[in-house]
């Protein structure tokens, strides 16, 4: 299967789990384009002062993976700069966010929330 980037779902969200600005979210793939358990993989781009506010995962795990741009990504309690080729992830009953802090320029991360 191949898919276009022109057939690609974007949405934009809001002040996303409570953060600032919004968020654009690319459906790479979208449920049922695929077998295995997870609730997204895309991509999610937050413009300068924008951001994911903090949240926690149930039964399932985030997987981010820096494309473009400089992320502060809070980590359970600790806060952590991630450039262009950093990942982390974010495991079921932990706490995460992340934002776009610097002057200019996107922040472009590959997402996955992977479910269980």
């Amino acid at each position: 299967m191949i898919k276009r980037k022109e057939d690609m779902t974007r949405t934009v969200k809001v002040n996303m789990r409570g953060g600032d600005g919004q968020a654009v979210v690319t459906d790479i793939l979208d449920k049922g384009e695929y077998k295995g358990a997870a609730r997204l993989i895309g991509t999610i781009r937050l413009e300068p002062g924008c951001s994911i506010g903090a949240h926690v995962h149930e039964n399932e795990e985030e997987v981010f993976y820096v494309i473009e741009g400089t992320a502060t990504y809070f980590d359970n309690g600790k806060t952590e700069i991630l450039h262009e080729g950093d990942s982390c992830i974010c495991l079921g009953g932990e706490t995460h966010s992340i934002a776009n802090r610097e002057e200019s320029g996107s922040l472009v991360v590959f997402a996955a929330i992977l479910t269980y």
